[in-house]
């Protein structure tokens, strides 16, 4: 849930990238992270593990309209992809207000992906949440590569609700920005809806 800080006047979105690891959710943090106006973000941590990292940043957009007065500032986070840190992954979302779902388009990695993919409904329901209830984006990532499932059909097979979904090369950035432009486009649509009594478009904003 959106958090409203009166004395900065701000309102503060958690923004989380999910899914199996290696399939580009660091890279594409990483990525948006150089990409942003040094002015306008703060400092990239990393919490490492063993094997993977968690990532966390936040940075307040000069671009994007106010939301009922208040200047926006999103968090963005990643979660560690391998599923023995899952009670890190459920710390990291809680509270969240919209996920990046980076699945890895490699046919190898289908199965992977799946087990994300579900884990990610799991965790949300454990803490009361439905991915129905939050701004969501698939990101197919690695369309670079070959042996790799068209977009489409990865699209029938992991978006259940039937969520925006970009293609992307996270190392070279195409459609990064796209996706997180998005996931935050529906984050505060919801925000005004709710404010205004109203049920937003699920799936697109």
């Amino acid at each position: 849930m959106a958090l409203i800080n009166l004395a900065a006047g701000e309102i503060n979105y958690k923004i989380v990238y999910y899914g199996c690891a290696l399939g580009g959710k660091t890279t594409s943090i990483q990525y948006v992270y150089k990409k942003i106006t040094p002015q306008v973000k703060g400092k990239l941590v990393s919490i490492a593990t063993e094997e993977e990292r968690t990532l966390y940043f936040d940075f307040l957009p000069l671009t994007l309209d106010k939301v009922r007065g208040l200047k926006t500032r999103f968090h963005l986070y990643t979660v560690p992809g391998q599923p023995q840190y899952n009670a890190s992954r459920k710390l990291v979302i809680q509270g969240v207000d919209g996920i990046v779902f980076v699945a890895d388009s490699q046919i190898d990695r289908l199965d992977d992906n799946v087990e994300a993919y579900l884990n990610m409904w799991d965790n949300l329901a454990d803490q009361g949440d439905s991915p129905l209830d939050l701004g969501l984006v698939m990101q197919y990532n690695k369309r670079d590569l070959t042996g790799v499932f068209p977009s489409e059909d990865l699209n029938d097979l992991l978006n259940q609700t039937d969520s925006a979904w970009v293609e992307s090369c996270a190392l070279t950035g195409e459609g990064v920005f796209e996706a997180l432009r998005n996931v935050t486009k529906q984050v505060i649509a919801r925000t005004n809806a709710a404010a205004e009594g109203m049920v937003p478009d699920p799936s697109r904003a």
